[in-house]
């Protein structure tokens, strides 16, 4: 069971599903993860900003709640691929929603 962040939010679905995908890059990986499977080093990359330890932690918390899986490969140099779950893919309805209101909201105003 999650911690409630809130009292008064107790059992609100909302908050259960924020505190899953909520954070500063959870829901990046998540919807860059919706184009199939991708190593550590291309999120890295793709993700220009975040930290490696940051990184590294996102993408434990979200195989924890079960939204992705990691796949460890027996070669040298390491190789890890992280994908959706089914848990993971059942969220792509809503990362699609997130992306469209986010180009009609605040990209088209902002003319990016």
């Amino acid at each position: 069971m999650r911690k409630q962040r809130h009292l008064a939010y107790a059992q609100c679905p909302v908050e259960a599903t924020l505190d899953v995908i909520g954070g500063k890059w959870k829901g990046v990986i998540l919807f860059l993860l919706t184009g199939g499977k991708m190593r550590f080093s291309d999120l890295q990359r793709r993700l220009e900003k975040v930290t490696q330890r940051t990184l590294t932690n996102q993408l434990r918390q979200l195989e924890k709640d079960g939204l992705i899986a990691r796949e460890v490969f027996a070669v040298v140099p390491p190789k890890v691929e992280y994908q959706l779950t089914e848990l993971g893919q059942s969220l792509l309805p809503l990362l699609l929603d997130m992306k469209r209101w986010g180009e009609t909201n605040l990209l088209a105003s902002t003319g990016a």
